[in-house]
Order: C-alpha cells, then sequence, then structure tokens
C-alpha cells in the first residue's frame, strides 16, 4: 500500500504505458501509448530508420493485445472500448481496421461490450475477426477491399524477453526493446541500454487524419 504523499508535495509522475505491434513482412511497427489518463495515442515507429510518426489520439481504452498489423505494415486491425458511444450505433466497443497509426474505420463491427472482440490478419487484405458466428459490418463502414473470415485468435505476446518489463520484443532487425516508465528502450547489451523514443510529456492533441488515412481501400 502506498503512504499518502504529505500536503503541497509534488505528485508522483505517471508515466505512459507502451505496447507495441511489428509487421511481419515491413519494417513497420506500431506504438500504442497509454496515458495520460483515458488517453491513447497511436505511433507508427519506422524501426529501420528509427523515426516516428504521431497518429490518432482517443479518449478511450484500446485493447493491443486484441489488435494487429498488416503484414506490409500499412493496415491496423483495433479494438476500442467507448462507453458514451453506448446508444449509438457504432455500440460502445468496436473492432474496426484503419491505415496505420491513424484509426479511421476503413471498416467497422460494432461489437456491443468487451467479450471478444479484436482479431488478426491472415494476409495484406484479409482479417480473422475474434467471434465464433458471423456478424454484421456497421452499414457505413462496409469492409470492401477485405476479405473477412471469423473464428478465434491467439493474443499478442505479452510476455517478451526482458522480464519485468511492462512490454518487450524482438523488432525487425534482431533487436531486443523493451518499455519502461514512458521510454522505448533497445538493450544492445545487458548493461547497455539505448533509448530510442521519449513518449513522456506527450499531451492529448487530437487531429483529423490526412486524407491518405481516409481513403478506401476498395
Amino acid at each position: 500500500m502506498n503512504t499518502p504523499a504529505e500536503p503541497g508535495s509534488p505528485r508522483p509522475r505517471l508515466h505512459p504505458r507502451l505496447f507495441v505491434i511489428f509487421a511481419s513482412e515491413a519494417d513497420e511497427a506500431v506504438i500504442f501509448a497509454r496515458g495520460p489518463s483515458a488517453w491513447f495515442q497511436l505511433v507508427r515507429w519506422d524501426t529501420r530508420h528509427d523515426s516516428f510518426e504521431p497518429g490518432a489520439w482517443i479518449r478511450g481504452t484500446i485493447y493491443p493485445e486484441r489488435c494487429d498489423l498488416s503484414p506490409d505494415g500499412r493496415l491496423l486491425l483495433y479494438f476500442v472500448y467507448q462507453g458514451r458511444r453506448g446508444w449509438t450505433s457504432y455500440t460502445s466497443a468496436w473492432t474496426g481496421v484503419s491505415r496505420s497509426p491513424w484509426l479511421t474505420a476503413l471498416a467497422l463491427w460494432p461489437w456491443r461490450s468487451t467479450w471478444g472482440g479484436g482479431g488478426r490478419f491472415e494476409g495484406h487484405r484479409k482479417v480473422v475477426l475474434a467471434s465464433s458466428v458471423p456478424c454484421a459490418a456497421h452499414p457505413d463502414h462496409p469492409p470492401a477491399g477485405l476479405t473477412v473470415a471469423f473464428g478465434s485468435r491467439p493474443r499478442q505476446v505479452m510476455d517478451g524477453p526482458v522480464p519485468g518489463a511492462p512490454w518487450s520484443g524482438v523488432d525487425q532487425r534482431g533487436r531486443v526493446v523493451f518499455a519502461h516508465d514512458g521510454l522505448l528502450i533497445w538493450r544492445r547489451k545487458p548493461n547497455d541500454h539505448v533509448v530510442l523514443a521519449d513518449f513522456n510529456g506527450d499531451r492529448p492533441d487530437p487531429q483529423p487524419a490526412p486524407e491518405w488515412a481516409t481513403r478506401p481501400l476498395a
């Protein structure tokens, strides 16, 4: 149990929590940064050049372990919960496909609850949604240009090669990378770490998706 802070003392610093999904056939990744508070930010990571492109901000909950990136790194399959949308046709939770690192839905399936949801890519434009039975797409977001199947799916791996890290993994260059206190770090050697990116201090700044991210797939 934490000891309450003395009146007037500075509040403890809260760091964003990071989760990364790598593309299987391209030097691309998407970073999910949770925080501050109930916000998520998406960031495209060019793993060859270690360049980072800020994308969408959303006030809600994204479940990264139920998300996936297409093999070429261009499309993102994501699962979102936003309780305040429960009365709309989108329902309070939905699975969507967008152009990474944005969330403009090129295809969308209302899910109603956080039971199930999400999916995986089985090709550049083939998705398998985590549902034992077919479900209808939102009429405003049909999956044109996608092949869609339904079935169970494995979750993204939570336990990586760095014990105790909130997230860790191996990128396309074979580097062991991990998250710690809002930092994305390359573990070059056991005692030689290189900070690749620092997401501390980022504040919610929702912006419209660029035109290229809104283009239909078909």
